[in-house]
């Protein structure tokens, strides 16, 4: 998922980093207001002495509310689940702090495991599943997803699985007794098994480019583009070229037709961000992602990666699957950039599975807003991906309908693989947009036996969108995450509004509260 570490504060391109030493008088600097609320109200926020605060990104309310996100470092080592959001009201003045940190940062900063066993430890554990393809990359943090903080050595290791995945696994691992404590990987799939004439999609219009030949690249939407993998598994591919502007023959006998597939979904994706909630771009500066298509060898899988910022697609088996290219996997891979340039959710435990459900929510949102003929808009993720035509990656209505996605929180749902423990955000969605017995659309039995009225698709994903953006840290859990939706909902259609009951009633038919 992502080529940074986790402490590059960025804002509208430029690096800056502001501590808690800097000025906050400044009447027209929200990131200097943030930081005068951070020195007055650290009670809040779990801070301590030796605490830095660097701005990541900010964003103002039409009523001038602002909400700036910093990440945090503790005696200039960065810390892991410890970023915060400042909210302040329109006049300026200190609102709330969300937040996952539960203590202040007391530790001793001198590690007792030395670098070199810490990173021969992760090579180890990344060779029981993978070969390594380049050197690992090291470095000291305060790890603070969980409880109490402590020194750990983040360790990350690249390099491919058997299968021609590739994979990007951040280890940390205890300073003080070499154990792993956690692990994730940044390359972020669709599910494991997992226009031109288009295959998925019908005909479609495309926007290219002219310069010798036409080239399969949008300048219209920050000049995203589709490129030949030509069945490799490295490098950037080579750009679709075209003589006369008529691509692919809606058959897999022309290798421009999954290209289509895979353009016409980057298109749809940044014109609903664009259009329903004013994000110019996957990153929200304006610069299009690109797609790498015809990745390996029958490679039954996609993936989104940070490193590359670009989607890439295999094309499948040809027994079971088709190509992986479907609307509602473009929509849900691009997401993945949007979850990693915003509240950048940890990819492992419940966090994780809210990363994974974020996909699967606006993959979903993203197949309605195109409202294609060929590719009916539905609750399932990845339909189109079999050949038989009967089953589906995720069934978000009834995520247990797989035989493996949990329906319903539990205290071990965040030991369950990612897109396993993302039903449970998957399954809130839906009842929050459609209810458990919509007019239209499948029925949806509540863990609790209750009845639930939806409030529709335009209201639920403004909501969820509003709360990763505004309210989710890198480390928000599912209880969290019911907070943050909740917060959401009163910041778009007021505190006690039937949608904030909604908001409410969904979460605790999923056994949220």
């Amino acid at each position: 998922m992502k080529i940074n570490f986790l402490i590059t504060p960025i804002i509208m391109g430029l690096t800056i980093a502001y501590s808690t030493g800097s000025s906050a008088a400044a009447n027209d600097d929200p990131v200097k207001r943030a930081l005068g609320h951070i020195e007055g109200h650290g009670r809040d926020i779990q801070k301590s002495s030796s605490d830095q605060f660097f701005v990541r990104n900010v964003k103002t309310d039409r009523d001038g509310s602002e909400h700036v996100r910093f990440d945090r470092t503790y005696k200039g080592l960065p810390v892991i689940g410890g970023d915060i959001i400042i909210h302040s009201k329109g006049d300026g003045k200190f609102r709330s702090a969300s937040h996952t940190s539960h203590h202040p940062i007391k530790i001793d900063t001198t590690a007792h495991v030395d670098e070199d066993k810490a990173v021969d430890l992760a090579e180890r554990a990344f060779a029981a599943s993978a070969s390594r393809n380049a050197p690992s990359v090291s470095k000291l943090v305060v790890y603070a997803h969980d409880e109490e903080p402590i020194l750990a050595w983040e360790v990350k290791v690249a390099g491919d699985h058997d299968n021609g995945t590739p994979s990007e696994m951040h280890y940390i691992i205890d300073a003080s007794t070499a154990q792993i404590i956690d692990q994730w990987d940044d390359i972020e799939t669709a599910a494991a098994p997992g226009t031109g004439n288009s295959f998925f999609n019908g005909s479609v219009g495309l926007v290219t480019d002219l310069t010798s030949n036409f080239a399969l690249r949008d300048p219209t939407r920050g000049n995203q583009y589709t490129t030949d993998m030509k069945n490799k598994q490295s490098g950037s591919g080579s750009l679709f070229t075209d003589a006369n502007n008529i691509w692919g023959n809606s058959t897999l006998t022309d290798r421009q037709t999954v290209a289509v597939d895979a353009q016409y979904g980057t298109a749809v994706t940044w014109d609903y961000y664009k259009n329903v909630h004013g994000r110019l771009g996957i990153a929200g500066n304006g610069g299009g992602a690109f797609n790498r298509v015809h990745y390996g060898n029958r490679y039954n899988n996609a993936f989104w990666s940070d490193s590359c910022f670009c989607m890439t697609y295999g094309d499948g088996d040809g027994v079971t699957f088709n190509p992986f290219d479907s609307l509602d996997v473009a929509g849900h891979e691009m997401s993945h950039g949007v979850t990693s340039r915003t509240a950048n959710l940890i990819y492992s435990g419940e966090s994780g599975g809210l990363n994974e459900a974020t996909s699967d929510i606006f993959g979903t949102m993203v197949e309605y807003y195109a409202n294609n003929a060929s590719d009916t808009p539905d609750y399932l993720i990845g339909e189109k991906l079999y050949k038989s035509g009967t089953q589906a990656l995720r069934y978000m209505y009834n995520p247990s309908l797989d035989g493996r996605s949990a329906s319903c929180w539990s205290p071990t749902v965040g030991s369950l693989d990612v897109h396993l423990s993302s039903g449970v955000a998957n399954h809130f969605f839906y009842l929050l947009a459609e209810g458990s017995t919509p007019v239209t659309g499948p029925a949806s039995p509540t863990c609790d036996s209750s009845v639930v009225t939806g409030i529709g698709r335009d209201k639920a994903e403004k909501i969820w969108y509003r709360a990763l953006t505004v309210y989710m840290t890198s480390s928000t859990n599912f209880a969290g995450a019911r907070v943050a939706t909740l917060n959401a909902a009163n910041d778009l259609y007021g505190a006690g509004s039937p949608e904030q009951a909604a908001t409410a009633s969904a979460w605790t038919a999923v056994n949220v509260n």
